[in-house]
């Protein structure tokens, strides 16, 4: 067994302190990983303030996390000691069940989350299932790869799912922490991209970003001088909108698709569907298989966040920073 040193939060808001416990006997097939960065995403933010009503204290965030494997199960394939890997929210699936051999492990009903009943990755180690350790490309910044585990996949997935071409006219709505990489993914990948922003004096960054013109979504008579013209819209937001006015703005056939946590009931009119032959979709992350293709094509395209980099001493420093909505655009943690 291996002692594992972290940082913990005893109840629902707390603040993080050093906290350390036993992994246990490790696995035949686990692999135990040493943390050089760890991402902060806001579902920890929200695990850490049980929001979702599934946090078990004491509890460990981090799901976003780069570092090498230092320790494997004798039935471990794809990775060995040594390697430069990465592991995001999902770290275990059954391996057996039909969606798993379909290559859609992120679908499996038996689904292992990091930070779900186990400890993350604010801390020196952090174990998964071979499975989902994710060798890294070669070529690939440690520094900055650990936000597209999770944030980076998030907004890829889509773009595979709706079959989006490079001649396409696509929209992102929200130029957040999902919302820049999706700018970024969408711009290499030959589109059009419009983005959708409440905040006029991020203007120029966003056209840095990729995007070829920026829509302020506070002016209806913006999202009116676009009616009809694109073929998909990303959702990064998690607020209600008025979603009548987005679905104006795809053409016939687009699709509207959310990877944004909306916990209200989003209001569809149903004819705004029928007539133009539009659709209305969602999805998780993604597949360790997509995962690495993504992290290749990240490499190819020098794809990266933007990130904050702080000392993981410091991690209730960099978690307000997130919540009071400083974080631009993704906050990183160095172990």
């Amino acid at each position: 067994m291996s002692k594992v040193h972290a940082y913990a939060a005893q109840e629902a808001g707390g603040s993080l302190s050093k906290f350390s416990y036993e992994l246990g006997p490790l696995g035949s097939e686990e692999v135990d990983i040493k943390v050089h960065y760890c991402g902060i995403c806001h579902s920890d933010l929200s695990m850490l303030n049980n929001e979702w009503g599934m946090t078990q204290y004491p509890f460990v965030p981090g799901h976003e996390i780069v570092g090498e494997v230092i320790a494997t199960g004798d039935k471990v394939k794809k990775v060995k000691v040594g390697d430069k890997v990465g592991l995001g929210w999902n770290s275990a699936s059954c391996m057996h069940c039909e969606q798993c051999m379909e290559g859609q492990h992120h679908l499996c009903y038996s689904l292992e989350s990091t930070i779900v009943g186990r400890h993350g990755g604010f801390a020196d180690t952090v174990r998964g299932h071979w499975s989902w350790t994710v060798p890294l490309p070669k070529k690939i910044d440690m520094a900055k790869a650990g936000p597209l585990l999770c944030g980076g996949i998030t907004v890829f997935n889509p773009i595979i799912l709706a079959g989006v071409q490079p001649t396409d006219k696509v929209g992102v709505i929200g130029i957040g922490g999902l919302g820049h990489m999706a700018l970024k993914f969408l711009n290499k990948w030959g589109c059009e991209v419009i983005a959708f922003s409440s905040n006029p004096d991020k203007k120029e960054q966003i056209l840095g970003m990729g995007a070829t013109k920026v829509i302020n979504s506070k002016k209806p008579e913006e999202l009116e001088s676009i009616k009809g013209s694109l073929d998909f819209i990303l959702n990064t937001t998690n607020v209600s909108l008025d979603w009548d006015s987005y679905l104006g703005a795809l053409a016939p056939k687009g699709r509207l698709h959310t990877v944004g946590a909306v916990l209200e009931p989003m209001a569809i009119p149903a004819f705004s569907l029928i007539m133009g032959e539009k659709s209305v979709a969602g999805s998780p992350l993604g597949s360790p298989a997509l995962t690495a293709t993504m992290l290749d094509f990240c490499v190819r395209h020098h794809i990266y966040p933007m990130v904050e980099e702080f000392p993981m001493e410091k991690v209730n420093e960099a978690m307000e920073h997130l919540e009071k909505g400083k974080a631009r655009y993704r906050i990183v943690l160095k172990a």
